[in-house]
């Protein structure tokens, strides 16, 4: 399944070496990039119950 107006870049062989996206979608996998990098920082810290962060962010 290809994002719509991807192109492909090929080699003598017909290898495909590179590809080219529209702007709008190699942004958004950009964003999604960094949204999974600070997930993958955040991991480790402490969690704690719905509850608890609605009563801290309700006030």
């Amino acid at each position: 399944m290809g994002i719509a107006g991807e192109q492909y870049v090929i080699d003598e062989h017909g290898n495909r070496v590179a590809v080219i996206l529209p702007l709008q979608e190699y942004e958004q996998l950009q964003e999604d990039l960094h949204d999974l990098a600070v997930v993958a920082e955040r991991r480790k810290e402490p969690t704690i119950e719905f509850s608890e962060f609605r009563k801290r962010y309700e006030q």
